[in-house]
């Protein structure tokens, strides 16, 4: 983001601010998120569900201060925003990353500094287990969970055999791991392809060939149109499974047809009923005249969090706002949420199928498939 859409964006958030709060100090908080190249879509409605929540809790959003850049989704880029952030812009709080590697190179040294981090959507199994930290709370799951989901229902379904597949970042190797941690079936291939990736037809080959009963694959963002639109062409039938990141509502518009029916594991959907969702979607698709996605969704339920814990305690007393955070007193639009002991999401998932409603593809559930659900690691989480 340039710097002339940067001070742009900050004016629109200045605009919450209200003049009875001038003399409180506001909460800065510097968002680094994805806003332009393949993953633009993700980052952007991280953004998008974040600024909602700060519009519509009108008078308590009054001391945030949101500061948002473009990572490029480059792990240097980021690293570079962050040191900016803290060093220069003096930031309390950190937030926004989408991708793993660059939450790799950014939260450690911003946790070690003594800056939080919400994470909206990254959440690697290294940062779960023996690399927790009290200053680092996962809003959104951890990284195997929607697979998890996803291997429980080819469990449940009784998929004989499938073929796996995942970018070589670790997201893509913590899906692949919570596949097959719910899944018994056999593995016919197990492929990691390249981060950005756009030319799939060897790894297609590969799926026509394999013997498997389905596919399952995790990329996100353009990669997962890419493989789309090509496996659609290449006229292989074997169906597809995956996690909701595959088939979040700002991939399907790219995808098309060749979406419909995948069942996809996921902790939200737009079709949750339940008070906080339903003010969530009808004011999204207001506020940007689209659909919200599961970034969105998260991004809504971090800001929700945050202003949670503003009411309760000052940033400024470290353990205090900890404490409140790990309170998790808000209304999710998951509907139940509450925190492990690592800090880490314990929500139900559920798998949804890939439907269209008018001429509009999107998701709606199917069933519950996890209930009440946490991840792997937080045994190795020692606080």
């Amino acid at each position: 983001m340039n710097a002339r859409k940067r001070l742009q964006f900050g004016v629109a958030v200045a605009a919450l601010m209200l003049a009875g709060a001038a003399g409180a100090a506001p909460v800065k908080v510097g968002m680094i998120t994805t806003l332009s190249g393949g993953g633009a879509g993700l980052g952007i409605d991280t953004r998008d569900g974040f600024m909602l929540a700060l519009k519509q809790a009108g008078d308590a959003a009054s001391e945030v201060e949101l500061l948002v850049e473009d990572d490029q989704q480059k792990p240097d880029i980021a690293v570079q925003i962050a040191d900016k952030m803290i060093q220069s812009d003096q930031v309390d709080l950190l937030t926004g990353i989408v991708w793993s590697n660059l939450a790799m190179a950014v939260v450690p040294a911003a946790t070690a500094q003594g800056k939080f981090y919400l994470s909206t959507n990254a959440a690697p199994s290294a940062l779960a287990g023996a690399g927790c930290d009290p200053k680092y709370f996962a809003v959104s799951y951890q990284n195997d969970n929607m697979h998890e989901a996803a291997g429980a229902y080819a469990k449940k379904a009784g998929i004989g055999k499938v073929f796996i597949m995942a970018p070589n970042y670790p997201a893509g190797q913590d899906s692949l791991t919570g596949f097959k941690r719910f899944y018994d079936g056999e593995i016919t291939n197990e492929v990691y392809t390249q981060v950005g990736q756009t030319d799939y037809a060897a790894e297609i080959a590969q799926i026509r060939n394999s013997g498997a009963d389905a596919v399952f694959f995790f990329l996100p963002g353009g990669m997962g149109i890419a493989f789309m639109k090509q496996y659609a062409e290449s006229g292989v039938d074997i169906p597809l499974i995956g996690p909701a990141f595959s088939f979040s509502q700002d991939i399907l518009p790219a995808a098309g047809d060749a979406a419909l029916g995948v069942m996809n594991g996921a902790n939200w959907s737009k079709d949750l009923d339940n008070p906080a969702n339903a003010t969530f979607v009808e004011g999204f698709e207001t506020e940007y005249g689209r659909l919200p996605s599961l970034y969105a969704a998260q991004g809504y339920d971090t800001a929700n969090l945050l202003l949670s814990a503003m009411s309760k305690a000052d940033i400024t007393d470290a353990d205090a706002f900890r404490a409140a955070l790990a309170e998790a007193d808000f209304d999710s639009v998951r509907g139940k949420f509450s925190f492990g002991p690592n800090q880490h999401p314990i929500q139900d998932f559920y798998i949804r199928e890939v439907v269209k409603e008018g001429d509009v593809l999107t998701n709606k559930i199917v069933e519950p498939v996890l209930t009440d659900h946490a991840d792997a690691y937080a045994a190795d989480c020692k606080m």
